[in-house]
């Protein structure tokens, strides 16, 4: 049954809270009449926040992380160590893995994973950029560190067959310390962190 609202204002911010991920329509009003029941200004500080956000973030033009400016933090930091890129799904892993404190690499979002169930080919994610960067000859390690799924490891098989003719660069992933089917956003720290020191060549794992 649909519900009624007393205020067209009322419901239009409800729509627009249920389109975000997770929260449905109850989650949606709960949200807007806790922001009514507050003090004006914290509303509208909500609201500039957001749009400040929206129009002022961007994506980096190396690694396509997050920025607010051309190029992101972590790319524009001399002391990164440019000879690695880690290979990530999205902006939430490379923050998952900063917090690890243990790489000092540069990073590569995909924007996604290969899913054909979805619709998401290859040509949707930022892979060819990443050739690029290694056809550059600086990168001498990629690390591929997508989620032990079954999309992730589709993703990291394409990945290593689109990398293979650039044979001095290696290419490894993260140690199994990453249990088969968990996200990398899920992971605890020190398991991640584990993961990324102790990586291992991805080519073994194909022998297996």
């Amino acid at each position: 049954m649909q519900q009624e609202f007393a205020s067209r204002l009322l419901e239009g911010a409800v729509t627009e809270l249920s389109r975000l991920p997770g929260i449905g329509r109850k989650t949606a009003l709960r949200l807007a009449l806790h922001i009514l029941r507050c003090d004006e200004s914290i509303g509208v500080a909500l609201g500039e926040a957001i749009v400040n956000m929206r129009r002022g973030i961007r994506y980096c033009g190396v690694c396509h992380n997050i920025s607010e400016t051309e190029v992101c933090p972590i790319c524009a930091n001399e002391r990164r160590d440019r000879s690695t890129v880690c290979v990530v799904e999205s902006v939430k892993d490379v923050m998952s893995f900063e917090n690890t404190g243990q790489y000092s690499g540069l990073y590569h979002v995909l924007g996604g994973v290969i899913s054909p169930m979805e619709g998401v080919g290859p040509d949707q994610l930022e892979i060819d950029s990443l050739v690029e960067r290694v056809a550059g000859g600086d990168v001498k390690e990629v690390i591929l560190a997508l989620s032990a799924t079954m999309e992730g490891e589709t993703t990291n098989f394409y990945l290593y067959r689109r990398l293979a003719p650039y044979s001095d660069v290696k290419i490894t992933q993260l140690a199994r310390g990453v249990s088969v089917g968990n996200e990398i956003e899920y992971t605890d720290e020190i398991t991640l962190g584990r993961s990324l020191l102790n990586r291992t060549l991805f080519s073994d794992s194909i022998k297996r």
